[in-house]
């Protein structure tokens, strides 16, 4: 009997353990959906993300992820909901370069720690952005758009995701290089600033997956592509630095759960996730879009992320871009 007490008290306090850890055994995660937050509407590049790395998980271990759109502020109210949800695994951030690397670099105070409140997973892809255009601008290249924005100062618009997202940096980028005066736009998300791109009330945009296909359906002209090399999905558009050499911009898109999640249940999502979206039918996925799959330890991710905030603190204060 008193052995048999001695076993009894033991699986109590490993029960307590476990419920206090907030972590229940990896053979029993998750018994029920992931919410998977996504700080900017639906339609945009992240969103398709979102939706491709869902998707895997299903078809792959079978979990069930809901991609839950918390859009407002660049981002910053959907990732601080992140940072303030439990860390038992069951709310995970869709992070990218805007609210985890652009917005710590530009502002000292924000309502969460870009690096102390997150407990970073894995990088999942990167996407060189596609410089594309309402097809009535008379442009055909980066020269010419050069050419018509110097004769129209402040006449051309040129849409974003946010002040401060990836794209509206790339368009800030682009008057520094090129010396000449575009007008941004500032919407609430990649999708509505594609759609504005799309219908004529802006001229341009910097945009990222969710441009591809409007490209190729021709209700927008690609001319260029933002990164160092060129892009697979346009292989025959030349990049940008190919005119105003030193030009470079990247997306980048990962998963990151709130801060005290523990390192067993990161790894174990580190593992899944990776081995998710690491399938041939995954891959061809992002690169349909745009983006070149990416997977990394969390310890990586999380030395990323620093680099990040670091160099984009530097190019911000180096740049005059405006601050809210």
């Amino acid at each position: 009997m008193k052995s048999g007490v001695i076993v009894f008290a033991s699986l109590v306090a490993s029960g307590a353990l476990a419920f206090v850890s907030g972590f229940a055994p990896a053979q029993t995660y998750p018994s029920k959906p992931i919410r998977l937050i996504v700080p900017f509407p639906p339609g945009g590049g992240t969103d398709v993300t979102a939706r491709i790395l869902a998707q895997a998980l299903f078809d792959g271990p079978g979990w069930q992820v809901v991609v839950e759109n918390r859009p407002g502020a660049t981002g910053r109210i959907g990732t601080e909901f992140a940072a303030k949800a439990p860390p038992d695994g069951y709310t995970l951030l869709l992070g990218t370069a805007g609210p985890n690397a652009i917005l710590p670099g530009a502002y000292s105070k924000l309502p969460y720690d870009a690096v102390r409140d997150f407990a970073p997973i894995s990088l999942i892809d990167s996407a060189a952005y596609a410089l594309v255009m309402h097809p009535s601008l008379p442009v055909r290249s980066v020269k010419d758009l050069i050419v018509i924005a110097r004769n129209r100062p402040g006449q051309i618009t040129f849409a974003s995701a946010g002040n401060l997202s990836v794209g509206h940096l790339a368009g800030e980028f682009f008057k520094q290089f090129a010396k000449v005066d575009i007008t941004h736009v500032a919407y609430k998300g990649g999708g509505p600033a594609v759609i504005a791109t799309v219908s004529g009330e802006t001229a341009l945009y910097f945009g990222g997956p969710s441009v591809v296909q409007q490209a190729k359906a021709g209700r927008l002209r690609a001319v260029a592509t933002t990164g160092a090399k060129r892009s697979k999905v346009f292989p025959d558009l030349p990049t940008i630095a190919e005119t105003l050499p030193g030009y470079e911009i990247a997306q980048w898109v990962g998963v990151l759960a709130p801060a005290a999640t523990p390192r067993e249940l990161v790894l174990n999502l580190h593992a899944t996730i990776v081995k998710a979206v690491g399938t041939a039918k995954v891959t061809q996925q992002f690169a349909d879009v745009g983006s070149e799959r990416i997977g990394n330890s969390p310890d990586e991710f999380a030395a990323h992320i620093k680099t990040e905030i670091a160099k984009w603190g530097k190019v911000i204060k180096g740049s005059n871009v405006p601050l809210e």
